[in-house]
């Protein structure tokens, strides 16, 4: 064993605290750097929201236009065929669902005037014991109040156009941004390394691509499992007879991009919708069908393919989510993963580089002095 120093015990603890010091200062400046951050993000919400999500979308449509680049295809050639053929996937999509949801739209208004009419029978004829005369006045309680309030629902439908016309600016932008990102993408990181230099050019390309691999692989295995929820839980309301089973499966496969939250968004809808049109009995087949996928999900799916590209813990995911949709509403409940993810990967290569300057720990010595051997 190495021999003791000869310090004294207030020498030790003032090291001691002298080193926390520096640390808690160092603490500081990084929590009031991500407060700043936090604040600049807020404040440039609507310019780098559309930004993130066409870079979503380039890791979907940058691997088949590398394909097609490969084959001698001109840059914007192949990112425009991408583009075009993503567009019409999306308004295929719509095409083929608007019919239904519009088909059972009435079927589903009717099943829930029956339903209201059950409740109005149970509150007259059941323990509540209510008349009718009470419950009339109720609603026209309901119905003044409504009337009192129009001016603010005419500001909630001016706001609410106001958003949809936001909405397709943004939708735009983001075409236009995944354009240029697709087609230009791959020149990127080579014009980062000349301008960053030798060091750190090369730190920063080895940075960016592995943010780039997890996010693309994050997308990619999400929208496997979120395929495989849908098409299970479409599948299962399909057997029972529930209308608007499509709608349903493909609001679930979209829901399945925000973990824990969507899936269980999705399925509590899923169920009321069932339990309305269809009967208690169906409604608690369709709670065990969208539970049994959950589970899954959770314990199978998810744990095997994306631990393969995101190695996040359960806990870290929840509270990505909790505090992206507390401060970004539902955007960024979407966005909270992927950035928690591409963030634990900048950390993950600076752990690496770290460990690199320190290099191997000094074996332990026995009580001879020697190195002990394996």
């Amino acid at each position: 064993m190495s021999e003791p120093l000869d310090r004294d015990r207030a020498t030790v603890i003032d090291d001691g605290l002298a080193g926390l010091q520096r640390w808690a200062w160092r603490l500081i400046v990084i929590a009031a750097g991500c407060v700043v951050l936090g604040w600049v993000v807020g404040k440039l919400w609507m310019v780098l929201l559309p930004v993130t999500l066409a870079l979503i979308v380039s890791t979907v449509l940058g691997p088949p236009a590398a394909w097609l680049r490969s084959k001698g295809w001109p840059d914007a050639l192949a990112a425009a065929t991408v583009l075009l053929g993503f567009i019409a996937l999306v308004v295929g999509l719509i095409a083929v669902l608007t019919p239904q949801v519009a088909g059972q739209a009435s079927e589903l208004a009717d099943s829930a005037s029956d339903g209201l009419q059950k409740v109005r029978d149970w509150l007259t004829d059941g323990p509540l014991d209510l008349s009718n005369g009470q419950i009339d006045r109720g609603i026209e309680a309901v119905q003044d109040r409504l009337k009192h309030s129009a001016s603010t629902i005419s500001s909630g439908v001016a706001t609410t156009i106001g958003a949809a016309m936001s909405a397709v600016i943004n939708l735009v932008l983001v075409l236009m941004l995944t354009f240029f990102f697709v087609k230009d993408g791959h020149k990127f990181l080579p014009w980062v390394q000349t301008l960053g230099g030798r060091r750190a050019g090369e730190h920063t390309v080895e940075v960016l691509s592995r943010a780039w691999s997890t996010l693309g692989g994050f997308i990619r295995t999400q929208t496997l499992v979120a395929l495989i929820d849908a098409v299970i839980i479409g599948a299962g309301l399909a057997i029972l007879g529930v209308p608007l089973a499509v709608p349903l499966a493909v609001l679930t496969f979209f829901g399945g991009y925000i973990p824990i939250i969507g899936a269980f968004v999705s399925g509590a809808l899923a169920v009321l919708v069932t339990l309305v049109t269809n009967s208690p009995r169906d409604a608690l087949i369709a709670m065990l069908i969208v539970i049994g996928v959950q589970q899954l999900e959770g314990n199978v799916l998810s744990p095997y393919l994306q631990g393969k590209n995101l190695n996040l813990h359960a806990a870290v995911v929840l509270l990505s989510v909790t505090a992206g949709g507390t401060l970004f509403g539902v955007t960024g409940a979407f966005l909270a993963v992927p950035v928690a993810a591409t963030t634990a990967e900048v950390l993950r290569y600076v752990n690496e580089r770290i460990d690199e300057a320190v290099g191997p720990l000094a074996p332990p010595e026995d009580d001879d002095g020697a190195e002990a051997t394996a």
